[in-house]
């Protein structure tokens, strides 16, 4: 994880830090746990979204530098978060539009019994020692992450499940049995959490050897250099930046306020984007209502920013 101590005063007052993080973990009393999170969050100006359930905590917060590390140091101040690690970037406006701090049943979503990242899992595999793994031919490497996600980058070779939700993917895996047909498996998401749990299931489902990127995708892509670097685009993050690059640099990408979809240059030369109302994913499966009702959220947009304000809309 990135390494704190190293932070120059004139870093951490450029911007907003952004700390993405999970753990997973047996949390009994987790419902206890929101409301103090919730109340420091408020207290330090840190805006995101935080899940918490019975295995533990996931999400990604944004803030004012000070304020995030005193919402870190009081999660590792709880005994089941003790070794949690996060990783940082950097964006120079606040990529959150407010604070979320949930409960939920699952920390992400996979909908089946049983599953247990604490009790069985696959093996980490640190991102200077990714490339050497899935440039292995007795190696099968799975992108874990949505369509949307994985439609504008993947890891070179890559199988791509196209699963709309995480809850496709124990159907897609049971349903392609020629994942049998090599001794390794590789799996990787954005930050860790979804192939940490996606090793889990397929641990359960007979497969061995099994391994994944430990902290994701955001964590290769800080490390590892571009020149020797098997990632391929950028990579989909759930904030206002919406993609970034290597070294976790924002990317280029916009997202569209319709559907949710990230969209590249030429998606916003089509004549079937307007923005805030409609893009080329989903042009078609929009109501002219729909429309109505997005133009106005767009004006109200721009009369607030005229004004100098956000619109919650956005």
């Amino acid at each position: 994880m990135t390494d704190t101590s190293a932070q120059s005063p004139a870093t951490e007052r450029d911007g907003y830090l952004v700390a993405a993080l999970y753990h997973f973990a047996a949390v009994p009393r987790f419902r206890d746990l929101r409301e103090p999170l919730a109340e420091l969050c408020e207290q330090s100006g840190v805006k995101g979204t935080l899940l918490l359930a019975h295995e533990g905590i996931n999400g990604t917060i944004a803030g004012p530098a000070a304020g995030i590390r005193a919402v870190l140091a009081h999660l590792r101040a709880q005994p089941e978060f003790s070794t949690l690690e996060h990783k940082e970037s950097w964006s120079q406006d606040m990529p959150f539009l407010r604070l979320k701090v949930r409960l939920k049943k699952e920390i992400v979503t996979m909908g089946v019994e049983d599953i247990d990242p604490n009790r069985i899992v696959g093996t980490y595999v640190a991102a200077k020692d990714w490339n050497a793994l899935i440039s292995d031919p007795d190696t099968i490497v799975i992108d874990t992450r949505n369509d949307y996600e994985t439609a504008i980058g993947l890891f070179k070779g890559a199988v791509d499940p196209k699963t709309k939700t995480f809850r496709e993917f124990p159907d897609w895996v049971r349903q392609n049995t020629g994942l049998h047909n090599k001794p390794k498996i590789a799996m990787y998401c954005t930050g860790g959490i979804r192939c940490e749990k996606a090793t889990a299931f397929m641990k359960a489902e007979g497969f061995d050897a099994v391994y994944h990127l430990k902290g994701g995708i955001l964590k290769y892509l800080e490390e590892v250099p571009p020149e020797e670097s098997l990632w391929e685009g950028a990579c989909f993050v759930f904030d206002e930046r919406v993609s970034v690059t290597h070294g976790l640099a924002e990317g280029e990408h916009e997202l569209c306020r319709a559907c949710r979809q990230p969209l590249t240059a030429e998606d916003m030369t089509s004549p079937q984007f307007e923005a805030g109302v409609s893009c080329p994913h989903c042009h078609g499966s929009r109501s002219e209502e729909d429309r109505h009702r997005f133009r106005e959220r767009q004006k109200q947009m721009a009369l607030a920013r005229k004004r100098g304000q956000r619109h919650l809309g956005s």
